[in-house]
């Protein structure tokens, strides 16, 4: 099968090869892979940012969706014909995960990656695709929608609140997406007045530049009548003291990226006067997956694609990714 491989960590280290296919094992699946799609993540790894010792070569990314074209015995849970994703964090069921699971058990970095034409995992470890989705936009779930739904939960999401999300990502978007669902006002950041202006298209409220607004803090509190937000979606990470700045009593920060760096310094006393709960998100359980896919066909809800690329381009995917311009999910079709 065809497959893409980083021998180094660098875009310029990938190429496409040939792999074997795996075989369905007993209770486990084999997938024909439609399609895939980028998370910062599969980025940081492949610029060496974020598990630099994984062995080389490796094949990238986690997202993806496909059809199960064979199964192992003991398989009940799948036939062949449906359409699957699997899991990010294999063997994550539902409650919390354990060190094992989030360590050692998650595709493109320990496991082998989606970009490729076959994967084979455990029937336990996929869900079924929204019906009213395609290929494409249900590659763009495990990782974003899944980090974002998951974000919004935590924080006990209902009617009324303020939502503030940082950036036009997957995760972003998601985020905004769901949180109008949830009957949420959403106040969105970006440096591009265009991807604002597209972000109040799907439902965003307030639309702040922190470019031209460098306190957008400030401007934050301003737009809830100084009380601040109710839950940040912290896909920033060196910006948690602006954040914390401009959440409400009692609010949630749920940190979920570091896509502007690793370290934030905050005051302690923003999180122990105002009682803040600050909490890191680790994507999600196969339960909450299948939670947000009910939520997703029920509404009709579409992910927000920015471009599609051929597994041969797949370098082309990953530096429009590292160059930021895109406006949510980067599709890899296969």
């Amino acid at each position: 099968m065809r497959a893409i491989e980083a021998r180094d960590f660098s875009i310029d280290a990938l190429s496409l090869g040939q792999r074997p296919v795996p075989a369905a094992r007993r209770g486990e699946i084999l997938v024909r892979i439609k399609a895939a799609s980028l998370n910062y993540r599969d980025l940081a790894i492949l610029v060496q940012k974020y598990l630099p010792t994984l062995p080389l070569p490796y094949v990238p990314a986690s997202d993806c969706c496909g059809e199960v074209v064979a199964v192992g015995e003991e398989v009940t849970r799948f036939k062949v014909g449906d359409r699957v994703m699997p899991l990010y964090t294999q063997g994550w069921y539902d409650g919390k995960p354990t060190l094992e699971t989030r360590t050692r058990r998650t595709l493109g970095a320990p496991l082998a990656g989606v970009l490729a034409e076959y994967v084979a995992v455990p029937a336990e470890d996929a869900v079924t695709v929204p019906a009213n989705l395609s290929d494409a936009e249900a590659a763009t779930l495990p990782i974003a929608a899944l980090t974002a739904w998951t974000t919004l939960q935590e924080g006990g999401i209902k009617p009324g609140d303020s939502v503030l999300v940082q950036g036009t990502g997957g995760v972003a978007l998601f985020a905004l997406q769901f949180a109008k669902l949830a009957g949420a006002r959403v106040i969105i950041l970006s440096s591009s007045d265009e991807k604002l202006q597209r972000a109040k298209q799907l439902g965003a409220d307030v639309g702040i530049n922190y470019r031209s607004t460098p306190k957008w803090e400030d401007a934050v509190r301003a737009a809830t009548e100084g009380r601040g937000v109710d839950i940040v979606v912290e896909t920033a990470g060196a910006s948690m003291a602006q954040s914390l700045a401009c959440t409400a009593f009692g609010g949630f920060v749920g940190v979920v990226g570091f896509v502007a760096g690793y370290t934030a310094e905050i005051p302690l006393r923003a999180i122990i006067g105002p009682l803040m709960r600050v909490q890191g998100i680790a994507v999600g359980s196969r339960a909450r997956f299948e939670a947000m896919n009910r939520a997703i066909e029920r509404n009709g809800m579409k992910p927000v694609i920015d471009s599609h690329f051929q597994l041969a381009d797949a370098a082309a995917a990953f530096t429009h990714l590292r160059d930021g311009r895109h406006f949510g999910k980067i599709v890899i079709d296969i």
